[in-house]
């Protein structure tokens, strides 16, 4: 959520902002409705300034007998006027609670700014390649779901039966490649300085909003509990966003870098096509999700660090990719910056999104309430929120799957996996 001087400093930059990331808001709408705050405000104001001077009139008093005549005299007032200015300032200040939470609800849906360097519109701009070339093969390759039928690792239609389309039964080496994958993310992460965690798969719904995420309505993409304040989590940045939501930081304890396994739920609705075909588009995953909690002058520097363990963690699969900048209208709401890593799936025969990292600024921490001191200054700030995914399991195997294939029907490990599967080929 931007902050409201800022919008009101800056509507014209908040306006094409806006239009550059495709999102309809009334900016107009917002500045009136502050400005109605600050007058109802002000109003709330005067009206206490007003009980609080009546009431310090006794104090003033210079001796006891002028001083009872003032209470008299007090008394008197209070009696005939105190009712009256005390209904002007209820009515005052929930007429402001009212403007405030409407105009609450405008600003959230004002998305983040935007990085002046990223592409403007929907048009990606291709920034890097990863360090393994896009295989050569003499045969036609398969995609990963005829290799998953032919080498019995994987099972939709017992998955559809038990549960629906967008599931998925994982089985032998599959099972051993998920678990390898993860020990690999997190012991990279782990080097890296992240803490690693096991995160809840439900969150509050006010930390998923906090987030940036919609956890009801016809736009949601997010499972929710009925009967509860609670819904299933679309990835771990939820929760581990929300473990310091409303806290307090010393700028010493900054930057805090947290890697966190969780299964991931999405309805992907409206999803349809090639792309829902298999693992690449399901309804639930395991992730590997990196974030972190920096000071604002160190966010940039901390976007390149975690998009650089991406690209780390890739090319020791030896997995092909390209390192997209992602353009204004695919940013979503939070994000100011954002780096994808597509990989090559020769099974597609196209590039396909494996990770994502992005820079949010103050955008989720002014939403969830995450502050820092620095020691000797007065006041608090909102510090600064990033993510990016280490490895999401469902993507990264279908990546294995076919970049690894070979012509006699089986698919080699990656090297850096072995010693967690405990071969070498699946075949």
């Amino acid at each position: 959520m931007l902050d409201r001087k800022y919008i009101v400093e800056n509507a014209e930059l908040v306006r094409q902002n806006c239009a550059n990331r495709g999102v309809r808001v009334d900016v107009d709408r917002v500045l009136e409705m502050e400005a109605m705050r600050k007058a109802r405000q002000s109003e709330v104001d005067q009206l206490n300034r007003q009980v609080n001077e009546l009431s310090k009139s006794i104090g003033k008093a210079k001796d006891s007998a002028e001083r009872e005549a003032r209470k008299t005299e007090l008394n008197s007032v209070l009696q005939k006027e105190g009712r009256k200015l005390r209904e002007q300032t209820a009515a005052a200040q929930a007429e402001m609670d009212r403007v405030t939470e409407d105009l609450d609800r405008l600003l959230r849906q004002i998305p983040n700014m935007t990085h002046p360097d990223a592409p403007v519109g929907m048009e990606p701009r291709e920034v890097g390649r990863g360090k393994t070339p896009l295989p050569q093969f003499d045969f036609k390759p398969l995609d990963h779901v005829e290799l998953g039928e032919k080498l019995n690792l994987m099972d939709f239609e017992a998955a559809a039966q038990v549960t629906g389309h967008g599931f998925y039964f994982l089985k032998n080496e599959a099972v051993l490649l998920e678990l390898a994958l993860q020990r690999y993310a997190v012991g990279t992460l782990i080097e890296e300085g992240f803490t690693p965690t096991t995160t809840p798969d439900l969150a509050r719904n006010e930390v998923l909003e906090g987030i940036g995420f919609i956890p009801r309505g016809p736009e949601t993409q997010i499972y929710s509990i009925e009967g509860t304040d609670l819904s299933l989590v679309a990835t771990a940045e939820i929760t581990l966003g929300g473990m310091l939501a409303g806290q307090t930081l010393d700028a010493g304890q900054l930057p805090i870098k947290i890697c966190g396994i969780s299964h991931c739920f999405r309805t992907e609705a409206g999803a349809h096509g090639r792309a829902t075909r298999g693992l690449f588009r399901v309804h639930q995953f395991t992730k590997i999700e990196m974030f972190a909690f920096t000071l604002p002058d160190e966010s940039d520097a901390m976007l390149e660090q975690i998009r650089g363990i991406e690209c780390r963690l890739f090319d020791g699969l030896g997995i092909p990719y390209r390192v997209i900048d992602t353009p204004s209208g695919d940013l979503g709401g939070p994000a100011y910056r954002k780096y994808d890593l597509e990989a090559w799936m020769p099974g597609r025969g196209e590039f396909g999104e494996i990770t994502s990292t992005s820079n949010c600024t103050d955008y989720q921490a002014r939403r969830l309430g995450i502050r820092y001191r620095v020691k000797g200054e007065k006041g608090t700030r909102f510090l600064h929120t990033l993510n990016g995914t280490a490895i999401a399991i469902s993507r990264a195997l279908v990546a294995i799957l076919e970049n690894y294939q070979q012509a006699d029907g089986s698919v080699v490990i990656p090297e850096v996996l072995r010693p967690w599967v405990g071969k070498d080929r699946i075949g």
